[in-house]
């Protein structure tokens, strides 16, 4: 018999739980718990609060294989998200699968650093009746999280008519799964996709470029989680020092950026130090300031023109 399993074939939230539990920590899970919790709330269709509320209540037999199915999915080292087939961000669910990167905790802080420059922009200096929209443009958007994020709560704060968004990837399949979450979202009217390799072609100058490249240097990339072996390695790889695609949209800044405009790039807690070097080589007399995300580690690197 199943732990979890009466003497018949029905089975309690709680005995699945421990059951799950038990099967992940084998598996090496470092989040065991909360990945049997999010899974099983998915197949019952409950919240993660919900599940853990009513232990005692009994699953449908057909349920509970369900969720045997996903943990032994789990198990092998597939990612909760793409099983789920969702992903929180920035207090959004996104529709996430292998065309994409999962959405990390830490590209929030690349969100509303963003959010705050826009404020800066929008209300810092009057703005002349009939001026064009700021344009942000979102390079690799992935899924679409960063783009989407963006659009979601510029309407929110009554921006729409004065920000518009360009979001652009090397990847058809992974703008298909943006585009996906922008109309799922409400905000595809506000996002331009487009097939595009980094900065290039730049039809119009940007107030904002944002980009989340991959940053990971490719000797890492092989001994990052196996989680991490079911995303795209075109989404992770940057390269021998993790900067190659960095470097090569640093190139383009210039002529992709309005006079007045700012980049924000993601980067790794331990690049600060070659990326100034890279910015003070390509872009002489630029300006590089950096921020930290929730965690406290160097996370967003900021760049504009000489003032």
């Amino acid at each position: 018999m199943r732990a979890g399993e009466s003497s018949g074939t029905s089975a309690t939230i709680g005995g699945l739980l421990t059951e799950a539990t038990g099967r992940l920590r084998q598996s090496g899970s470092e989040s065991a718990a909360l990945d049997a919790q999010l899974l099983l709330g998915h197949v019952l269709g409950m919240a993660r609060a919900g599940v853990l509320a009513h232990t005692e209540l009994v699953v449908p037999a057909a349920q509970a294989a369900a969720f045997r199915a996903a943990v032994e999915r789990r198990g092998r080292g597939e990612p909760v998200a793409y099983i789920r087939g969702i992903k929180e961000f920035f207090g959004l669910a996104f529709s996430v699968d292998p065309r994409a990167l999962i959405p990390r905790p830490e590209t929030e802080s690349l969100v509303e650093l963003c959010l705050e420059r826009l404020r800066a922009l929008l209300t810092g200096r009057p703005r002349p009746a009939g001026s064009a929209p700021l344009l942000v443009w979102d390079v690799g958007t992935g899924s679409g999280a960063i783009a989407v994020s963006l659009a979601v709560e510029c309407r929110r704060r009554g921006y729409a008519a004065d920000v518009r968004l360009l979001a652009t990837d090397l990847s058809s399949d992974a703008l298909s799964l943006a585009t996906e979450n922008a109309v799922g979202h409400g905000v595809a009217d506000m996002i331009t996709f487009g097939v595009a390799d980094l900065l290039e072609p730049a039809s119009m100058p940007a107030d904002i470029v944002v980009a989340n490249l991959p940053y990971v240097p490719s000797a890492v990339v092989p001994s990052l989680s196996v989680a991490a072996s079911f995303e795209p390695t075109l989404a992770l790889d940057g390269g021998s020092d993790g900067l190659d695609l960095i470097r090569r949209l640093l190139a383009n800044l210039p002529s992709a950026l309005a006079a007045d405009g700012m980049a924000l790039l993601e980067i790794g807690a331990d690049q600060t130090d070659a990326l100034r070097a890279e910015v003070q080589h390509r872009l002489p007399g630029w300006q590089i300031a950096f921020h930290a995300d929730l965690g406290g580690h160097p996370r967003v690197a900021e760049l504009a023109r000489p003032t």
